[in-house]
């Protein structure tokens, strides 16, 4: 009884490995699609990279923190104020209970803010101050498109 048993347990794990010994060199399996998918494929591969390309993109940068308060108004103001006499600037005006934060700037490096950092300083008495910030970079110019 034990070695019909043994027998029946070898043959089940004989069988169990059997896919390892085939070849697979069989019939090969051959797909017929349609030209035109793989052109719509390409067409969408492009205008995805065109579409990423025209829209505005993030990275690690400076901004410069010109304000710090609990006053709405004097937060408006002061963004006001720098949309005036800096207009190549963007300002961006956050709440966080309670208090407003108006970061002005979008600068790769620290010594871009820097320099507007000295001009703001005479705008601004409370002080100026660089910060770390995921900045928004402007977007790439194809050169094929015309303008």
């Amino acid at each position: 009884m034990k070695k019909l048993a043994l027998v029946i347990a070898l043959f089940v794990l004989k069988t169990s490995f059997a896919q390892d010994s085939v070849l697979l060199t069989g019939p090969a399996v051959i797909v017929h699609s349609d030209p035109r998918a793989d052109m719509l494929a390409k067409k969408q591969a492009e205008i995805n990279e065109r579409s990423r390309k025209i829209t505005g993109r993030t990275m690690r940068g400076y901004r410069l923190l010109v304000l710090n308060t609990n006053n709405r108004d004097e937060a408006i103001a002061a963004k006001t104020k720098i949309y005036t006499h800096f207009p190549e600037q963007k300002a961006y005006l956050t709440y966080q209970s309670p208090f407003f934060k108006l970061k002005a700037g979008n600068f790769k490096t620290r010594d871009e803010a820097k320099r507007y950092q000295s001009l703001m300083n005479t705008m601004f008495p409370k002080g100026v101050f660089i910060v770390s910030d995921i900045i928004e970079v402007a977007p790439v110019k194809d050169p094929d498109e015309q303008e």
